[in-house]
């Protein structure tokens, strides 16, 4: 993704905008870069070619390192989060928040071209790899006892294909498997929970051209518009039951970020006083520690559980991570030398994200069977048992690793590029090493989930 940058990389007016001044030259208008490729007006000296940098800037429309960096630390966040189940760390960082935000940003600068070829790339990229997903997970699910609903009728075969168009809900078994067995009695419900976010996205992106339309004629009511509709069907105000009550409810929560997503591509945040945005930025936050702090769920102060707490503070943190945004070609300092894994989660995210949950699942029998090692099951059992989870996140990332050769390559066909089996930016060594780590821009890549 590309999005504009922090506000000390330009100049103090924003580039394509006119200059304050009476009567603006033709030259005036136009940004630097095209300045001198303009008709002198008449009677007006030519001014000299400028002489090229020494070294110039990015093209436009090259990656964001920083925008990277905050997506790969937004999927490390939930594969430890579905590991651990520290509920701070929905506090700590707002992984949907930032997710939401990036895709939205990405979303209004691809609709600069015609919206239903934007549309139709979106879907094209987002639903082959949730359908390689499905393929493994759906016939699991009949084998291990799925069975439609007989008071639900054709609804019941509506509702599964969800698992090829995700507009709804799609059925899974609450218990299937056995206690004790290779697969968990929740190991369906676990499996389905993140295509929640599937569906969520995919209601952004076919709402962003009249979401985009909107903000662009009255950004502040589009922007907390659905911080409103959260307070209304979020907390109980007004109740819709069932799966299209759970949709709004998403909708509402992370509606906000994604709109915050069109400021950040539009420039509106470089416009406002830092002061301004960050104070403001404080006080929702603020606000959604004191709601979460009268509305405790059993898992505490997990804002996941709080649909207006999760949306005000996910909305403050994310004006404050873009209002400070660096504009990083390449990532500095000691950051670069994670360009690697963070260019891998990239190209990966979609992949990552839809089988985590399943791969959490498939360390534990692979653990299981140090029990059943001599020696090793006899006399480590007690420090197995101590360390159990900090070898399921050591695990984890084999496995994650396994995975992303085995179907991550579908994410590519599905973008219309060469398969690869790990794209994480490295040079190719054919006779000459490749200029550049060129990383392609993921597909909305959707993120990590809450459930």
């Amino acid at each position: 993704m590309t999005h504009p940058s922090h506000p000390s990389a330009y100049p103090q007016q924003p580039p394509g905008e006119p200059h304050t001044v009476p009567f603006p030259t033709q030259q005036q208008w136009a940004p630097a870069d095209v300045r001198y490729a303009l008709p002198p007006e008449a009677g007006a000296a030519v001014p000299a070619p400028a002489k090229e940098p020494a070294a110039t800037a990015p093209k436009a429309g090259g990656r964001d390192r920083y925008l990277d960096l905050l997506r790969a630390v937004a999927l490390v966040r939930v594969v430890v989060y579905h590991l651990f189940g520290w509920a701070w760390l929905t506090i700590l960082f707002p992984s949907m928040g930032v997710m939401f935000a990036l895709a939205g940003s990405l979303m209004a600068r691809s609709l600069a071209r015609p919206a239903w070829s934007v549309l139709r790339g979106r879907l094209r990229r987002l639903l082959p790899p949730m359908w390689a997903f499905a393929a493994l997970v759906v016939p699991m699910m009949f084998v291990m006892g799925l069975k439609p609903v007989r008071e639900e009728g054709i609804w019941w075969f509506l509702k599964l294909g969800c698992y090829i168009l995700p507009i709804g809900s799609p059925p899974y078994p609450w218990e299937s498997g056995s206690e004790g067995g290779f697969l968990e009695l929740s190991w369906a419900e676990q499996a389905a929970g993140p295509l929640w976010y599937i569906r969520a996205y995919l209601w952004f992106v076919l709402a962003s051209p009249l979401l985009l339309k909107a903000f662009r004629r009255l950004p502040w009511v589009t922007l907390l518009a659905p911080i409103g509709l959260t307070a209304v069907i979020g907390t109980g105000l007004v109740a819709v039951p069932g799966a299209t009550g759970e949709a709004l409810v998403d909708f509402g929560t992370f509606g906000s970020c994604w709109i915050l997503g069109f400021a950040h591509n539009d420039g509106l945040l470089r416009r406002i006083p830092r002061y301004i945005s960050v104070s403001s930025a404080a006080l929702l936050m603020a606000f959604a520690l004191w709601w979460a702090s009268g509305h405790l769920t059993e898992e505490g102060w997990n804002l996941d559980e709080i649909p207006l707490a999760q949306a005000t503070w996910s909305l403050g943190f994310c004006a404050i991570l873009l209002q400070y945004a660096p504009s990083w070609k390449e990532l500095p300092g000691r950051l670069a030398g994670w360009d690697s894994p963070i260019t891998l989660a990239n190209n990966r995210a979609v992949t990552i994200y839809l089988w985590h949950n399943l791969l959490l699942m498939a360390t534990m029998p692979i653990i299981d069977q140090l029990w059943n090692i001599p020696w090793v099951g006899d006399h480590l059992d007690t420090y197995i048992d101590a360390s159990y989870d900090v070898l399921v996140l050591i695990l984890i990332w084999p496995l994650i690793g396994v995975m992303i050769v085995a179907v991550g390559w579908v994410e590519d066909v599905a973008a219309k590029r060469r398969p690869r089996l790990w794209p994480n930016g490295a040079p190719k060594r054919t006779g000459k090493r490749a200029a550049g780590r060129g990383t392609p821009e993921p597909a909305g890549t959707p993120g990590p989930h809450r459930r």
